[in-house]
C-alpha cells in the first residue's frame, strides 16, 4: 500500500507532506514523491495521518456479557473510531484471573476482531500470583482493583497486594481519590511501574505529579468523558466509575494532559444497553467510537496541539505496554494508519452508533474532525462507513 500526501506532525509541531509505502504489513519508506507501486495506492489529499490509535483501557464484555458488546462490535466501533489497536480488561466472565481463562479467552476472541488486540490479566484477592507469573509476558499488564469490582477482583489484603506487585512486570489500578495514593505507595515499596487508570481528579493529578519528581515510574491515563464531561452533565447515562467531578477538575486534567504529567489518553469503554441504563444505576460507558473525533474537538479549541494528541493517544500507550511495532509512524512499525479530516465536522448522532449498545455518551456534540480511513497493518479496515476483512490478530510485547 502507498499513501500519498499525508500530512503529518512532528515533534516540534511543525507538519509536513510525505508519501509512505507500507510493504509486508511494515512501514518501509516514508519520503516525497514516493514511486506508484502497490496493491493499492491511496491519496491523503493533505489531510491528517496519525498512528492508529492505542486504547489500553477497554471491556469488550465478551465472553459472559456479549449482548452489550462483543470482539466483532467493538472493533468495528473501534476501526471507525481510528482505534487499531485495543487491550481488553480482565473483568469478564469469568474473570481472566487464571492462564486457563485467559488461554480460552484467546481462542473465543480468534478471526473476530477487525483490529489487533491484547489482553490485561486480572489479579485475585484469593492471591493468583503464580498464575501471573506463568502469563505475565504474553500480557499487556496486571489489574488490579482497589475500590470495586466484580467477582474475586476488589483487592484489600496487605500481604496479597505484596505477592501480586511482586509477580507483576506492570501493574495497572483502578483507585479513586485516597486509593490514588495507597498504589503510589505500593509501586514504591514493591519497585513495579505503575499505570493509575481513569484520573479523574485534580488532586489525583497532583499525586502523580509528586510521584513523577520523585523518580517513580508512574504513568497516569484519563478518559474522554472526564475532560469533556462535569458533574453538571450528570444523569442516568453519564453514570461511570470513577464519576463525573467539578469542571475545576476538567481543567486539572487537561493542564496535566498538556504539561505532560498525565501520559496517556484511554477511553474505559464500557458499554451496557441503553433498557440497562435506563433501569436501575448502571455504571460504564461506550467510548472508543468517538474518543478520536472528540479529542481532536479539543485540538479545534486549543485545549491540546494536534502533537500532544498522537503522543498521548497512540505514541505513549506502546511505550508504556511495551507494545511491539505499534503507535508511531516508522519505518519498521505496524502499517498502522489513520486519515482524518479536521474540516469535516459532524454532531454525533445515535443511528450512527456502530457498537452494539447503541448510543454513545457524545450524541448531539459536535466533532473536531472526521476519521475517513483506517488502515490495519496496510490493510483498510474502516473507509468512509465501509468496514472490510476481520484481519485483527493479538498483540506482541517488547521484553
Amino acid at each position: 500500500m502507498l499513501i500519498k500526501n499525508c500530512r503529518l506532525v512532528l515533534e516540534d509541531n511543525s507538519e509536513i507532506i510525505r508519501d509512505i509505502l507500507i510493504k509486508d504489513e511494515k512501514i518501509v519508506e516514508i519520503g516525497e514523491n514516493l514511486q506508484e507501486i502497490g496493491e493499492e495506492i491511496i491519496d491523503a489529499e493533505k489531510n491528517y495521518v496519525i498512528p492508529g490509535v492505542v486504547d489500553v483501557h477497554t471491556h469488550m464484555r465478551d465472553p459472559g456479557l456479549s449482548h452489550k458488546e462483543d470482539f466483532t462490535s467493538g472493533s468495528m466501533a473501534c476501526a471507525k473510531g481510528g482505534v487499531t489497536t485495543f487491550i481488553d480488561m480482565p473483568n469478564t466472565i469469568p474473570n481472566t484471573i487464571s492462564e486457563e481463562v485467559l488461554e480460552e479467552k484467546r481462542k473465543h476472541s480468534l478471526s473476530m476482531s477487525y483490529v489487533d488486540y491484547g489482553f490485561h490479566f486480572g489479579g485475585s484477592r484469593n492471591d493468583n500470583s503464580k498464575e501471573i507469573e506463568k502469563v505475565k509476558n504474553g500480557v499487556a499488564s496486571t489489574k488490579i482493583f482497589l475500590n470495586m469490582s466484580t467477582g474475586d477482583m476488589l483487592v484489600e489484603e496487605e500481604k496479597t497486594l505484596e505477592n501480586l506487585f511482586k509477580s507483576s512486570k506492570i501493574i495497572s489500578v483502578h483507585s479513586e481519590g485516597e486509593m490514588v495514593k495507597r498504589a503510589i505507595d505500593l509501586s514504591r515499596k514493591y519497585k513495579k511501574p505503575l499505570y493509575l487508570c481513569h484520573l479523574s481528579l485534580g488532586s489525583e493529578v497532583e499525586l502523580l505529579k509528586n510521584a513523577k519528581e520523585e523518580g517513580l515510574e508512574v504513568y497516569g491515563e484519563v478518559a474522554p468523558h472526564h475532560l469533556f464531561f462535569s458533574e453538571k452533565d450528570r444523569n442516568e447515562l453519564l453514570r461511570m466509575k470513577p464519576e463525573l467531578k467539578s469542571e475545576m477538575d476538567n481543567s486539572e486534567l487537561w493542564k496535566g494532559l498538556n504539561e505532560g504529567v498525565i501520559d496517556t489518553v484511554g477511553t474505559d469503554h464500557a458499554p451496557h444497553r441503553l433498557r440497562e441504563k435506563m433501569e436501575k444505576v448502571t455504571f460504564g460507558i461506550p467510548g472508543v467510537e468517538n474518543s478520536l473525533e472528540m479529542m481532536l474537538r479539543g485540538v479545534a479549541e486549543k485545549k491540546i496541539t494536534m502533537r500532544r494528541l498522537i503522543e498521548v493517544m497512540c505514541i505513549n500507550p506502546s511505550k508504556i505496554f511495551k507494545i511491539k511495532n505499534k503507535g508511531d509512524i516508522k519505518i519498521g512499525n505496524d502499517g498502522d494508519l489513520v486519515i482524518i479530516d479536521i474540516g469535516k465536522k459532524r454532531i454525533i448522532e445515535r443511528d450512527q452508533v456502530i457498537s452494539k449498545c447503541g448510543w454513545s455518551p457524545y450524541e448531539g456534540k459536535e466533532t473536531g474532525g472526521t476519521v475517513l480511513r483506517t488502515i490495519l497493518r496496510g490493510r483498510t479496515v474502516y473507509n468512509q462507513e465501509e468496514f472490510f476483512k476481520k484481519t485483527g490478530r493479538e498483540v506482541e510485547y517488547n521484553g
